[in-house]
């Protein structure tokens, strides 16, 4: 029950019928002011259309048709304002499922990416998280979603932890996790003195990995990476590699396609003489250098030409890549890989997408704006405007700025585990019954992959923020476990309706016996669409995060609630009947909303805390 479009509509409807259209602007009242929600509309009709504000805001109330819900409208100088009817909107919250955002078409999130020649830590699993919620939500939003995974296989990293395997004889065990135990020798080499004395060493291997001979190691190493990506919850459909976006021709099919714009250019003389320019100025102005190479005089590209030519094939412009199956993911779903000589037909299309989603940190803001304008130079300005970076800063770790190459990390795979040691710590403390329980190695995990999730949503992305694994895994303040165990705690109450032998389907329940702290607790429930669709809007699923702390926090401010006696007002069980049972169906529709919305950003309720 998305009250504000239902408003939204019945306003804009009313401003028609009286000659005025408006697009009007639903907010909810301040708890000083009357009513549950308003609209300055009649503000901008007066503002279009002529007349006196607060004539018009009358003439709006005496027309507008109340959605249901709603038992009155008033007119409060050039402000409407609308009363919920409490009973029958709790009711209809209870009954109507979440109507999402019926939106459509393909959406490609490329995510993760992370250089083949270490273990994930906490750095990246800000990169992980947040293209995984995305697409979870734009799922959720009705978008048919690609998930896509950049390798880069021919990189410096990659070479380095390679040839570390080699210079100091190193030899993996088979127990040490793959990824972990290569990381050991990136960070040696690293340290070591002598290591620019062994430049040559490198470069020969770098050579090997553009050659592909040493593709099977690399793989080795991204499948240990994406079982750590699989214990966080994310999912993919594709991975791509670099040495393949580069022998699929698309730098050259790109660079065809800029040929002809009107923006590009070979000049002959001054600086530029002699490469392949492009002028981004009408698409990115203000740039004290608005003229980009994209090829050198030599011939040789940039390296973001590279990056315009994936960005380029995303979107559909070309084709030109082959695939094969690469694993399957813990859920059974294969997922497909690149390759030199695979299938270029494999039964589904990857990328034709009508938007693109790059999850990248702020240090690429600029390359990417160039990706971005470089579809606008190419004529191609829908697919500009879809052209979407989501830009995110930084994770320190204790003060510090992390470091693979120093060392100074935190392996996603121990926070994990230690993430859910202490959570389930501190629970046990307080329910020594819980160590007892067969499932509690789950609710730990549980508990350890929501706590490093919601660590990396509850800042927004252009935020940097120290990550402190004691804070995240904490059952008070900003965190997963603080919300978990508000879900935990509405499925308790249901559970012991049920065992009482209480309906909490709403059967024989007084809808209007419900007070105003219910309906309340009922508004905060009805908002996950509005959210959702705001989330889609800003390409940012903090304000999903952000509004399951709400919910938690209002449930549990409606839970501990005190009459003015100073005795609990909101006791469920204890109500009258027919309250009773009208508070039992609006907690098991909170219940489902708090699953709703930990789906949307990869978090799972425990069974019990």
């Amino acid at each position: 029950m998305d009250l504000k479009s239902q408003l939204k509509h019945a306003v804009e409807a009313a401003a028609a019928q009286l000659g005025m259209p408006v697009d009007a602007a639903i907010q909810e009242t301040p708890a000083s002011k009357p009513g549950d929600y308003g609209t300055p509309a009649a503000f901008q009709m007066a503002k279009s259309a002529g007349g006196n504000p607060a004539q018009i805001a009358a003439q709006l109330a005496q027309t507008v048709q109340l959605p249901a819900g709603f038992k009155r409208v008033e007119a409060a100088g050039p402000f409407l304002n609308f009363f919920l009817d409490g009973g029958a909107f709790v009711q209809g919250v209870v009954a109507t499922p979440f109507a999402m955002p019926a939106q459509g078409g393909k959406v490609v999130i490329e995510h993760t990416s992370v250089n083949p020649n270490k273990e994930l830590h906490v750095g990246h699993l800000r990169n992980v998280v947040l293209g995984d919620s995305m697409a979870r939500i734009f799922r959720a939003a009705g978008h048919t979603v690609e998930v896509q995974n950049y390798i880069d296989d021919t990189g410096r990293q990659a070479a380095e932890s390679l040839y570390a395997m080699e210079h100091y004889s190193r030899v993996w065990d088979g127990v040490q996790k793959y990824d972990h135990w290569l990381g050991e020798g990136y960070v040696k080499l690293n340290a070591d003195p002598v290591k620019p004395e062994l430049e040559a060493g490198i470069r020969d291997v770098m050579h090997k990995l553009e050659a592909g001979v040493l593709r099977p190691l690399v793989e080795q190493t991204v499948r240990a990476q994406l079982e750590t990506c699989f214990r966080i919850g994310a999912t993919y459909d594709l991975l791509v590699w670099e040495s393949d976006v580069v022998g699929s021709g698309f730098l050259a099919q790109a660079l065809d396609m800029l040929e002809g714009s009107e923006y590009t250019s070979h000049p002959t003389e001054g600086k530029f003489a002699g490469a392949f320019v492009m002028d981004v100025s009408p698409f990115m102005p203000g740039l004290e250098e608005p003229n980009v190479v994209l090829r050198r005089s030599d011939g040789t590209a940039m390296y973001v030409a590279k990056d315009i030519g994936y960005q380029f094939w995303k979107f559909g412009l070309f084709e030109g890549m082959q695939f094969r199956p690469f694993m399957d993911d813990p859920s059974g779903k294969t997922i497909w890989t690149s390759v030199p000589d695979g299938d270029p037909d494999t039964g589904r299309r990857f990328g034709h997408a009508g938007e693109v989603i790059n999850v990248i940190d702020s240090r690429q803001k600029h390359p990417q704006m160039l990706v971005r304008s470089s579809l606008g130079v190419a004529g191609e300005r829908e697919k500009e405007q879809r052209s979407i970076h989501l830009s995110y800063e930084f994770v320190n770790l204790n003060g510090q700025t992390i470091s693979g190459r120093k060392g100074i990390t935190l392996a996603v795979d121990h926070a994990l585990e230690e993430a859910g040691r202490r959570g389930f710590a501190e629970l046990s403390a307080k329910n020594p019954e819980l160590a007892q329980r067969p499932d509690a190695p789950e609710i730990a995990r549980r508990i350890g992959v929501g706590a490093l999730r919601f660590a990396m949503l509850r800042n927004e992305p252009s935020r940097s923020f120290d990550f402190d694994l004691d804070k995240a895994s904490s059952l008070s303040g900003d965190t997963a476990p603080y919300i978990q165990y508000a879900a935990v705690r509405a499925a308790n109450i249901l559970r012991k309706a049920q065992e009482a032998g209480y309906a909490v389907d709403g059967t024989e329940a007084d809808w209007e016996a419900m007070p105003d702290i219910d309906v309340m607790l009922a508004k905060q429930v009805a908002k996950l669409p509005e959210v959702v669709e705001q989330a889609v809007r800003a390409h940012s699923p903090h304000g999903v995060a952000q509004y399951a702390l709400d919910l938690a926090t209002t449930f549990n401010a409606w839970y501990n609630a005190k009459d003015k006696r100073g005795k609990p007002a909101t006791n469920v069980l204890l109500s009258e009947p027919g309250l009773r049972e009208a508070r039992l169906a609006l907690v098991a529709r909170l219940r489902q909303a708090f699953e709703e919305t930990l789906d949307l950003i990869g978090i799972e309720i425990p069974a019990a805390m």
